[in-house]
């Protein structure tokens, strides 16, 4: 079959990684600490970090993998979508590699690969299955018919969840990532301490920029009787805006099995890694009688071990591009 390096430089997660016939061998992130100062990624300061982790990435991941640059037969990266100056980076550097080793180049839509990265460990999803893709910048309910023929049938109509929860943090004075403090803070919270509004959207559409007012205004209101509110509320309000949050995303997704009478349910994104998301799923698999599908927590967020099964799957097809190929900050599927 094949030997395929894979290049993820979409945001600010530098990783590669080597799949051999459908199989990960290595998966090397390489994470940016440099935008913690700034409360949210700086994309100038996310390109020179990638520029300096991409060949020790890339390094560690053939030594990992105990190949040798012989033996890889072709490169697949993230061509978008992402920060401009990120893929410019990782795009640049698969090109060159490909070119060097006289190799094809395979490109990869960075959401597709959140979907087939449920392909790399077993249980793999049966055809047709929903896809809940949800990130800090990508909220959908994906079709998905087979590896290259997907469909969305519902998608944030302004901010994404993953936005919603860093936003949350933000106003609770949390540091930046602040999606994953959220989460660890809600785990000792009650759910039901707080209401927050569910955004009545029709359709199998989002919206999250209502509730982001709702609780800013909610904060604000309440540290204006109590300065200490947010500090011995913490757990609550975290609980309690999490469980919103999840709650909105299920519900679309209950609304979407029921309409393409779907039993198989998967979820993909950075924000498939929150505890509270992963264990109501559960929860609701069991009413709903769902089979689903949750990825292991190193494939949740951006890594290459993704980019790297959706190139296997590219590569069997002969699924090629050439070295005029340039990275798209927006890319549809």
């Amino acid at each position: 079959m094949a030997t395929i390096l894979a290049i993820e430089s979409s945001c600010d997660e530098t990783s590669a990684s080597i799949c051999k016939d459908g199989k990960i061998l290595s998966n090397i992130i390489a994470t940016q600490a440099v935008h913690e100062k700034y409360g949210g990624v700086v994309p100038e300061l996310a390109s020179r970090a990638h520029q300096q982790n991409i060949i020790p990435v890339v390094v560690e991941a053939i030594l990992a993998a105990k190949v040798s640059k012989k033996d890889i037969e072709a490169v697949a990266f993230t061509r978008g979508p992402g920060l401009l100056g990120s893929l410019l980076v990782g795009t640049s550097f698969a090109k060159g590699f490909a070119l060097a080793l006289n190799v094809p180049l395979i490109e990869i839509n960075h959401m597709h690969a959140h979907i087939l990265a449920h392909f790399i460990d077993d249980p793999k999803p049966a055809f047709p299955f929903l896809c809940l893709t949800v990130s800090g910048g990508h909220t959908q309910i994906i079709l998905v018919k087979d590896y290259f023929d997907i469909e969305i049938v519902g998608e944030t109509t302004d901010d994404a969840a993953g936005e919603a929860f860093d936003k949350t943090a933000k106003i609770l004075g949390l540091p930046y990532p602040g999606g994953p403090l959220v989460d660890k803070q809600a785990r000792l919270g009650n759910p039901h301490a707080f209401n927050f509004p569910e955004p009545q959207i029709p359709g199998l559409n989002f919206s999250f920029s209502g509730l982001k007012t709702s609780i800013l205004y909610f904060v604000r209101d309440h540290k204006k009787l109590d300065p200490d509110f947010v500090q011995n509320n913490m757990t609550d309000i975290c609980a309690s805006v999490q469980y919103r949050i999840v709650t909105i995303l299920l519900n679309k997704l209950k609304k979407a099995a029921k309409q393409y009478n779907i039993s198989h349910v998967a979820i993909a994104g950075g924000v498939s890694a929150n505890s509270g998301l992963r264990d109501l799923l559960t929860e609701t698999a069991a009413k709903e009688n769902w089979q689903i599908y949750i990825p292991a927590f190193e494939y949740c967020t951006d890594n290459a071990a993704m980019i790297a099964i959706a190139g296997y799957y590219k590569y069997i097809h002969g699924d090629f591009v050439g070295q005029d190929v340039s990275p798209l900050a927006r890319m549809d599927f």
